[in-house]
Formats: C-alpha cells, sequence, structure tokens
C-alpha cells in the first residue's frame, strides 16, 4: 500500500504577503553574506506574529491568557475533520450540526475566501459564537481556520475568540485548504518556543488517515 505523503496548507512568506492593515509587514533580507562573514549567509526576518498562517495564544485576547510558551504542544499535533463551510456566510451550531464531528479533537474549516497569500480579504464568513459551544461540546481543541481571523475583520470585542476560549478551543488561523477534500488528516502545525508571546507563525501540514 502506498503511504500518502503530506500536504502543506501553509502561506509562504515573502514580502509579497498580506499582512493586517497597520500591523508589521513580513521582510526578510540577508544581513550578512558569505563574502561578508568568510563562511555563511547570515539572514535576517521582521515581521508580526499574526502575519500568514500562525496560532493565537490566549494571550493574544486576554489579558490573563496562556501565551504560546505555556501551550501544550499535543493541540497542534494529531487527528483532524476537514470540513467545507464554503457554502454558509454565516457558520453557527445549526450549521456544524450537518457535518460529523464526533471524535473530532482539530477541525479545520475551508470556506469560500480564495487561499491567495498576496491578498487581505475585504470580507470573511461570520464564524457565530455560539459555535463554539458546539464545538466544545462534541470535545474540539483546535479550530483552524483558512482566513486571518475567527472574528470579523473589524472587530474590537472579539467575541468568537473567547467563545472558543472559553470551551478550551485553540486557533489556528491562514491555513490554506483550497485543494484539500473533506476528511480525516493528521495535522502538525507547531509553534516556536517564543517567551511572552501572543502567538507564533507556523508551518502547517496534514496528511490523509
Amino acid at each position: 500500500m502506498t503511504k500518502k505523503g503530506w500536504i502543506d496548507i501553509s502561506q509562504p512568506l515573502s514580502s509579497e504577503i498580506a499582512h493586517w492593515p497597520g500591523d508589521t509587514p513580513f521582510s526578510y533580507e540577508t544581513a550578512f553574506t558569505k563574502e561578508q562573514t568568510g563562511s555563511v549567509h547570515i539572514g535576517r526576518i521582521t515581521t508580526s506574529l499574526h502575519t500568514g498562517t500562525h496560532v493565537d495564544a490566549p494571550f493574544h485576547f486576554n489579558e490573563e491568557g496562556e501565551k504560546i510558551i505555556d501551550l501544550a504542544i499535543e493541540l497542534y499535533i494529531g487527528p483532524a475533520r476537514v470540513i467545507d463551510v464554503s457554502a454558509y456566510e454565516v457558520v453557527d451550531a445549526e450549521v456544524l450540526r450537518k457535518f460529523d464531528l464526533e471524535g473530532a479533537e482539530r477541525v479545520l474549516f475551508r470556506t469560500a475566501v480564495p487561499n491567495n497569500p498576496e491578498v487581505f480579504p475585504k470580507r470573511i464568513p461570520e464564524l457565530d459564537p455560539d459555535m463554539a459551544d458546539y464545538l466544545g461540546s462534541k470535545g474540539v481543541r483546535l479550530l483552524g481556520v483558512d482566513v486571518p481571523s475567527v472574528d470579523p475583520l473589524d472587530s474590537k470585542d472579539m467575541e468568537t475568540h473567547h467563545a472558543l476560549y472559553r470551551n478550551g478551543i485553540h486557533i489556528l488561523e491562514n491555513i490554506m485548504l483550497d485543494n484539500v477534500k473533506e476528511g480525516h488528516y493528521e495535522l502538525i502545525a507547531l509553534p516556536l518556543p517564543i517567551k511572552e508571546a501572543d502567538g507564533s507563525p507556523v508551518r502547517a501540514v496534514i496528511r490523509p488517515i
């Protein structure tokens, strides 16, 4: 039996990648060349922790929440369920009841927003806070979305972030699922162990199981 390979669902980081308006854009430069050092090239990056594919630590939206270094790495490794919610402008508990989420510890939403890393979307589907209670009742621990946020782009109260947190559900944003079929996968999306950080870039990959 042929072993199925890994699928990269991360946004490639480059100077062209979109970022939150007003936030720090991503940049890479060769800080020192091999000619300068006599031995190696040394690169340097500048970026917001919320550019590209990333996870939010609870501290991002909750003053008392855990920082990225405090979170168990097991949250970001393990079985995941990809579901296609692209037919819905509002995703709430009623919508999610249409899907089989039994035993799904990690759920990844494929929305109707095209996965174009160089374009920051003007609008994203509404993820109603009531879905958090439903996902929590199913034992979900991680929600991944293929858009920049689980809340409206102009949200200040971050209601869905907080609802997910109350249900023990952590957040993975800006994954790329346009070419991924619904189904069961293994996920690896490990954050960097950055002390004091409210989030982290990740290299998110899945493979069918």
